[in-house]
């Protein structure tokens, strides 16, 4: 593994990212690329850059997985912001830096992402068109969670809260960031709560099962108005036109991953190859880093990212840029 910091001449703080390699790495050969797309409130430690990175890369791709700006190592102030519009055009950027690395074929780069990350991932693949092939791993619109569960189905009171809020801290206050978990699976047992995704998000976030530093779950409450009028999947229709493998969990909770993946493989009609896994008896959370549901996820996204970003696409885009340097 490498650890890098990324910088694009027109970004004024830096993505860190850690590229994960092939067994045998070789970097005179080319390779095909993923990039890894951490969760909302998460980090590229857990799951993106700790499961599914090294699964990747032990089947022959070159895995970037990044911090979003403004969160984890990443630069960006003021820190914990959610944009999801930044979220998007922090993928572009580690594209930007993907082909100009020498070992890593420009022809055949994808992407997988995790709950929110795989609603960027989706949103993403409908402008990039660098993007050849995209998974959803339990994929999040974060855009209807926010108008929905997370503002308590009172999109305009939280709108308004919002401003009140960025108000006061342009006038010197201190910003409110909002823990978005109980503290502990204790408090979480001793406040009520009973809805599967928050008792497991908990479980996940504030254990030693996947607690990290760079992945606290807090968010800058002040900074997430944009969130509420943004959708992962507009014109998914018309411009989703790459491989997509949506891959969801049956045992559903409220943050809604599986109406979401159930909704953007309804409406992908325009994709070369569109494919559903859903796994009976797996849960959001379970897919973050549970073997019994993380390896069925792979076991199907491992043949699909082989297929549309294999040995045949890298031999045409071979001759394709050796043809254009003998017309040079």
């Amino acid at each position: 593994m490498q650890a890098v910091k990324i910088q694009n001449p027109d970004m004024p703080w830096h993505i860190a990212a850690n590229i994960l390699f092939p067994p045998d790495f070789d970097e005179d050969h080319k390779y095909p690329a993923i990039v890894g797309i951490h969760p909302f409130g998460s980090c590229k430690e857990q799951t993106s850059g700790n499961v599914y990175g090294p699964a990747l890369a032990k089947e022959g791709f070159v895995v970037i997985a990044y911090d979003a700006s403004f969160q984890g190592e990443s630069g960006g102030s003021p820190r914990w912001i959610e944009d999801p519009t930044q979220r998007v055009e922090d993928v572009s950027r580690v594209i930007d830096y993907a082909v100009t690395l020498p070992y890593v074929d420009a022809d055949r780069i994808g992407v997988l992402g995790i709950c929110g990350g795989g609603g960027y991932a989706i949103n993403a693949t409908l402008t990039e068109n660098r993007i050849k092939a995209v998974v959803s791993v339990t994929g999040v619109n974060i855009g209807r969670l926010f108008r929905e569960d997370f503002s308590e189905f009172n999109p305009m009171g939280a709108l308004e809260a919002m401003a009140a809020h960025r108000t006061a801290e342009a006038r010197g206050e201190e910003g409110q960031v909002n823990e978005l978990l109980p503290a502990s699976p204790e408090a979480a047992k001793a406040a009520g709560q009973t809805d599967r995704d928050v008792v497991e998000a908990t479980d996940y976030y504030k254990t030693p099962r996947g607690q990290h530093p760079g992945g606290p779950a807090r968010m800058l409450f002040s900074h997430a108005q944009k969130t509420l009028a943004w959708d992962a999947f507009a014109f998914a229709e018309l411009l989703l036109t790459q491989p997509v493998m949506v891959v969801i969990g049956q045992k559903v909770g409220s943050f809604g991953a599986f109406r979401d993946g159930m909704e953007i493989h309804g409406r992908a009609t325009a994709s070369a190859d569109r494919q559903l896994v859903s796994l009976e008896n797996a849960s959001h959370y379970d897919l973050y880093d549970r073997p019994e549901a993380t390896g069925p996820a792979l076991e199907k996204a491992i043949p699909f990212l082989k297929k549309h970003l294999g040995v045949g696409q890298g031999v045409v885009g071979a001759i394709k840029r050796v043809a254009a340097k003998a017309m040079s």
